[in-house]
């Protein structure tokens, strides 16, 4: 009689977690999938054949990546460091790297404007070697960065933290530096990780709008072009654009977790 009752109870459980899934799945598909059944082929088309959707969608694409894999130069070495050393105030440091997260992101722009406005630090330096970071690549990628670089750094030392410190210490004991360790021990083992880290950075540098807007309203990126598209034209001109962005992020980050998931196959 127990042992009936038990499997009920498990068998509501299980019923209870599908359907907890199941209405948290229809919140996040049901948005998306009435946009691209609200979008005409002809419009998704004419969206496609835009130039100017077309410069938009490449542009963000490459200065999200490229903003990526500058700062990953300084985050993945900076992620080994929070994973294996112990110093004063860590965790405070900790929490400081999450703020880009926590605090509104048009207050974030207005933070990076004050440094990287003509008249500041940045702004000078960038100004005598001729170029302005306000409205331009740079500036654009700075604030993608800003926002974002908290998952690179938060994936690549949960991956560092995961690889046995016996291994490490056992290469420097057999005479292998630091630097090799690091990058024949550390860094493949963690790889997973971050790449993860990786690609959720430059996807959420690909969907950044208000630190952007306050740097540069132009050049356009995607996210922008949307908005700026549905306050002069309305719903109707925007989706379009909307649907075509979301579609080739989409395909992009379903592919790249595949080479991922091949990535981790291929290893064991």
């Amino acid at each position: 009689m127990s042992k009936t009752m038990s499997r009920k109870n498990i068998s509501y459980f299980n019923l209870l977690l599908i359907f907890a899934g199941g209405c948290i799945l229809l919140f996040i598909v049901a948005p998306l999938l009435g946009m691209f059944l609200n979008c005409s082929g002809a419009d998704f088309m004419s969206a496609a054949n835009d130039s100017k959707v077309q410069s938009s969608i490449l542009m963000t694409l490459l200065v999200s990546m490229a903003g990526t894999l500058f700062f990953a130069i300084l985050a993945i070495p900076f992620a080994y460091l929070l994973a294996r050393k112990e110093f004063p105030f860590k965790r405070f440091i900790t929490g400081i790297i999450d703020l880009p997260i926590i605090i509104p992101h048009t207050a974030a722009g207005i933070a990076l404007l004050g440094v990287l406005a003509r008249g500041s630090f940045a702004g000078n330096i960038a100004e005598k070697c001729g170029f302005s970071l306000i409205n331009s690549y740079g500036g654009i990628a700075i604030a993608m960065a800003f926002v974002s670089v908290p998952f690179l750094i938060n994936g690549a030392r949960d991956g560092f933290l995961a690889v046995p410190e016996k291994l490490e210490k056992t290469a420097l004991t057999l005479g292998a530096s630091p630097s090799r360790v690091f990058f024949t021990i550390s860094l493949p083992l963690a790889w997973k990780s971050v790449l993860s880290g990786l690609i959720m950075m430059w996807a959420r540098g690909l969907s950044e709008f208000g630190a952007v807007i306050v740097i540069a309203y132009y050049p356009m990126i995607t996210p922008i072009l949307i908005w700026d598209r549905f306050n002069t034209h309305g719903l109707k001109y925007s989706r379009p654009v909307a649907a075509l962005f979301i579609f080739i992020c989409l395909m992009i980050f379903i592919i790249l977790r595949l080479l991922s998931g091949k990535k981790k196959d291929a290893k064991t």
